[in-house]
């Protein structure tokens, strides 16, 4: 018998996947992300993308730098997703005159007809979700707690 054999399998149990909260919120996300492919796909856009049109849609428009912040993505992540979205005509992208760092990304017309057709999703997606209105309430409070307590 080898050493590791030898150890004990509970003898350390904050390393069960069961004690990781980190776990099940992964987890959970994944189901509910999962629920909005079969309305998305047939537009053409991800969810990470249809998060990135709700974000712009409250504006209008928003720089990669703020979309960053309020979807807590990377830049290596949302660069390539914003040029798919350029090339399929939902957004168009610009350098600032001030400052050319800075990129500019604003809806298009076809980037503000997508938001007709998408409307009804969080109803349809919500529908997915076994909860009653007050636990989904409760829940989304203490998923927001949780992000600003981490920030």
């Amino acid at each position: 018998m080898t050493d590791i054999e030898q150890i004990p399998r509970d003898d350390i149990p904050q390393l069960h996947l069961d004690s990781q909260l980190c776990f099940p919120l992964y987890a959970a996300a994944r189901k509910v992300v999962n629920h909005y492919t079969p309305y998305l796909k047939p537009l053409g856009i991800t969810y990470t993308q249809y998060i990135v049109l709700l974000a712009l849609w409250e504006s209008g428009s928003a720089t990669v730098g703020d979309l960053c912040r309020r979807l807590y993505l990377d830049n290596g992540t949302i660069t390539p997703l914003l040029k798919k979205m350029e090339d399929c005509g939902f957004i168009s992208r610009s350098r600032s005159r001030q400052d050319e760092r800075v990129v500019t990304v604003t809806v298009t017309p076809q980037g503000w007809e997508l938001r007709q057709q998408v409307k009804d999703i969080p109803f349809q997606v919500g529908g997915c979700i076994p909860l009653a209105h007050d636990e989904a309430f409760q829940l989304y409070q203490l998923l927001h707690q949780l992000i600003q307590n981490m920030e």
